[in-house]
């Protein structure tokens, strides 16, 4: 973090007094991560509260405690989570490095990921791993800001219209990237046409430029919301950053064209050509136009955030794709179609082990349906749906009708583990998918687990 006196720390909390020597330390919401030096702040939850562990944060050297109780010589707020978002505020205010956020339904993350290792052979850059994108996350990252940070990325989630405008009023873009508008949450929203207005809040907040999905209408129509430069990137002619030449090799990972420059990504799925594009016109105009440099910076990145697309093989063979961090339709389609492409041009069955996509509201049976059918229709060796919510994966495979016996549907994923442990052969391709609270990544960690 920033150095700050005790003084400063306490104006930028919104508290009265607390302890007076210079922080210099990490700003910890997990006890169990305190290091000596480190600020912890009390954060009250759903099983347990924060502050029955300010004892032992203390006790363990931690500098102080953010609270709303009244502890001797510590940090006294009226409500922790708002002193760390005005903390995070005041951090990221004084002299911003040239910040960018990206937001849509699916692919924040993984987007996120990249434009940060390429960004990172620019300068040093602040991103957080995995998807702290909320109330909590965005403010605990901002305060991660060093005095040499030049460049950071955020990504602004919604489960609601004004929860990204009110993101952007702790954190504000400079460049404002909006992938997609697809069906995630759409049960809390009522509407794609609502996730659109949500997601347009980051656009209308950007400071320099904004980047858009011009292969998505919802998203290009989001250009009326700002006055600011507009950057365009997808496959149709008009994009200003274009994609040609998408090819994906047997283990699933792309190679194209970006207006004329040859990209290989190590990363699996033709959906990380969109991701990679964005990155593009998030730089274009802002920190460098050398496509060539870009090209190769692109081709570097790994996986960083956990369960998304994590490819991993047994020694006996076995390749197992954890994308189990989350679900809905259009990244199970995607998720799915390069499951189908790693089986090409080799005798290698594919396993679909899916469970319930969340958050679909009424559609959900249909959705559930329609990509039961669509596993079918890409010829993928068997598929395992788990869970009474997700039955419908089955029943649309069924009815499909050009399976027989492809496709089970058992109760949990303990019995789907005991059924792969029975039937999985060497070089076999095993993909793990599902929302999040179904938490099928143990399944996936089982099962590599099974090698070692």
């Amino acid at each position: 973090m920033l150095p700050m006196t005790g003084a400063q720390l306490a104006a930028a909390l919104g508290a009265t007094s607390g302890p007076t020597g210079a922080f210099t330390g990490e700003v910890r919401i997990d006890s169990r991560a305190v290091q000596p030096g480190d600020l912890f702040v009390a954060l009250p939850g759903e099983r347990v509260d924060g502050h029955d562990y300010v004892p032992a944060v203390l006790e363990a050297g931690a500098y102080g405690c953010v609270v709303s109780r009244d502890v001797p010589g510590q940090y006294v707020v009226a409500d922790p989570l708002v002193a760390l978002q005005s903390l995070g505020r005041e951090v990221m205010a004084a002299d911003q490095p040239l910040t960018f956020g990206v937001t849509g339904s699916s692919g924040k993350t993984s987007t996120k990921d990249l434009l940060a290792q390429v960004l990172a052979g620019f300068g040093e850059t602040l991103a957080p791993v995995g998807s702290f994108n909320n109330e909590v996350g965005l403010p605990l990252t901002a305060t991660q800001r060093t005095p040499s940070t030049a460049y950071a990325v955020f990504e602004y989630s919604a489960r609601g219209i004004g929860h990204i405008a009110f993101l952007c009023g702790l954190v504000r873009p400079d460049v404002a990237v909006v992938l997609n508008v697809g069906s995630a949450h759409v049960g809390e929203f009522g509407s794609r046409e609502n996730i659109a207005v949500a997601k347009g809040e980051l656009v209308e907040a950007a400071r320099r430029r904004v980047v858009l999905n011009a292969d998505d209408p919802l998203v290009i129509g989001m250009a009326a919301r700002t006055e600011r430069p507009i950057t365009t990137y997808g496959t149709g002619q008009d994009a200003a950053v274009r994609a040609t030449d998408v090819r994906l090799d047997e283990d699933g990972r792309p190679s194209f064209r970006v207006n004329g420059e040859p990209v290989r990504l190590q990363l699996a799925g033709e959906h990380q050509v969109s991701n990679a594009l964005a990155v593009v016109a998030a730089l274009s105009g802002e920190v460098t136009d050398d496509l060539p440099r870009i090209a190769d910076l692109l081709g570097q990145a790994r996986p960083v955030s956990r369960w998304r697309m994590e490819v991993s093989e047994r020694p006996d063979g076995v390749t197992v794709v954890n994308d189990a961090y989350n679900a809905n339709p259009e990244s199970m389609r995607a998720a799915l179609k390069t499951l189908a492409v790693m089986s090409r041009g080799k005798t290698r069955r594919t396993w679909a082990v899916l469970g319930q996509m969340g958050e679909l509201g009424d559609d959900a049976r249909d959705a559930h349906m329609d990509l039961g059918r669509f596993v079918v229709r890409l010829d993928v060796s068997r598929l395992v749906v788990i869970g009474s919510e997700a039955g419908g994966i089955h029943a649309g495979a069924v009815l499909e009708g050009s399976w027989g016996e492809e496709s089970v549907h058992v109760d949990d994923a303990e019995a789907a583990l005991a059924l792969l442990r029975a039937e999985l052969q060497p070089g076999d391709v095993v993909l793990v998918k599902a929302s999040r609270s179904v938490g099928l990544e143990r399944l996936a960690a089982a099962l590599l687990g099974d090698a070692r």
